[in-house]
């Protein structure tokens, strides 16, 4: 399931098989990357709204999918979403999910009322679950993926505590940390978020761009 996968860094991931590439929050993607079919952003912050990337990215048939204030900002075929919505984008279908703080000393790092966003993806017969930034709020407990990529730096997001009980309450085939070691956190917080969140399968993968922290 995690064969196509690639990470990057922070939260920056492609899917791509013979006749898709899809980014989620594409940041640190190198001098020549695969062109997008697809761009999904979660929302407005420089770690994962980058529109550098999204313009060396995109070609003339590539497609967008972002909350509505980033897509105020981005011309081209893009598509404005909110939390709860369903999308048919490109042949690929595409559930929104709430991303947002309910620690009191994070709400405004990610507020509830900006409407922004994770994302369920169903790519190549696998559902993906990409969090976005959040902290563990009750409607994730929702969620259903087969592969959930969910943040654990902590302070901006859940921490890997956090995260490891919401993958416990989600149940995914595999999980895979993002968000750690690079603005924020150890890279050692992933076997961490591995080891709290037993008996859940955990993957730990290692991005192209180096890790920052130590």
């Amino acid at each position: 399931m995690l064969a196509r996968i690639t990470w990057y860094r922070q939260a920056a991931i492609r899917w791509r098989d013979r006749g898709l590439t899809v980014y989620i929050d594409p940041w640190g993607t190198g001098d020549d990357p695969p062109a997008a079919d697809l761009i999904l952003i979660t929302h407005a912050h420089f770690d994962h709204f980058r529109p550098d990337e999204i313009d060396r990215l995109r070609g003339a048939a590539t497609r967008i999918v972002a909350p509505h204030d980033v897509a105020n900002e981005l011309t081209g075929d893009v598509t404005p979403v909110r939390p709860g919505e369903t999308h048919e984008v490109g042949g690929v279908h595409i559930t929104t999910v709430p991303a947002y703080n309910t620690r009191e000393e994070a709400l405004e790092f990610h507020p509830r009322a900006n409407d922004w966003v994770g994302y369920i993806v169903e790519l190549g017969g696998t559902s993906y679950y990409h969090a976005g930034d959040t902290d563990h709020a009750p409607e994730l407990d929702d969620v259903r993926a087969d592969v959930t990529f969910l943040p654990i730096g902590g302070h901006f997001t859940m921490d890997w505590r956090a995260a490891a009980g919401l993958a416990k309450q989600i149940g995914p085939a595999v999980a895979v940390p993002i968000h750690y070691g690079f603005v924020i956190c150890s890279p050692d917080d992933g076997l961490r978020f591995k080891d709290a969140a037993a008996p859940v399968p955990v993957e730990l993968l290692m991005p192209v761009d180096d890790f920052e922290q130590e």
